[in-house]
Formats: structure tokens, C-alpha cells, sequence
């Protein structure tokens, strides 16, 4: 990985979804907003600040760029594209939750 780039996981049960009530909405179902997606650090450049590998990090999937690595799909942007970071090297300090918005 080159400068503040990070590669994320591409999430494949992600795609449908379950309503507080219990109704199964299918991942073709069109959404009024845009929807942020979850996704699991891979690799990270050397010059990413706030994200390591393992951090599951929120983003937008419209804004993303799709390569493939050894039959396995993944995700490239830079940090600077990352609305938040869910870290669990932040968990149990007492102080902090462990998300970054």
C-alpha cells in the first residue's frame, strides 16, 4: 500500500437487510438516502494516521474503487474517504467508546 491508502474487505452479507420488525429488505430495494457501509481493514499505507489493520471503518460505497487480489475482492481509498473508525484497540480503556466520527 502506497501514502494514506487502506484496503477494506468487501462485505457480501452485507447486501440485505432486516427492519426492526422483522421484514427481510433485499439489497435491490432503493433507498431514499445514500447507505454507509461497514468494512474490515486489511492493509494500510504508511502514511495512514488514524486507521490500522483490523479497524472495521464506515464509508461510502458509491465512492469506491474495486480491485481484485487473489480471487478475493477488496476495496481502495484513501483515509481521508473514511467517516468513521470502529476500533478495538480502544475498547476497555474506560475512557473512550472506540469509534472515531
Amino acid at each position: 500500500m502506497l501514502h494514506d491508502r487502506i484496503l477494506v474487505e468487501v462485505d457480501h452479507e452485507a447486501g440485505e437487510r432486516r427492519s426492526s420488525g422483522g421484514i427481510v429488505i433485499p439489497a435491490t430495494a432503493a433507498m431514499g438516502a445514500r447507505r454507509l457501509a461497514w468494512s474490515r481493514v486489511v492493509a494500510v499505507g504508511p502514511h495512514a494516521r488514524s486507521v490500522e489493520t483490523g479497524d472495521r471503518v464506515l464509508f461510502d460505497p458509491e465512492d469506491k474503487a474495486e480491485v481484485e487480489v487473489n480471487a478475493e475482492t477488496y476495496v481502495l481509498m484513501r483515509e481521508r474517504d473514511v467517516h468513521a473508525i470502529a476500533a478495538e484497540r480502544l475498547e476497555g480503556d474506560g475512557e473512550s467508546t472506540g469509534l472515531y466520527l
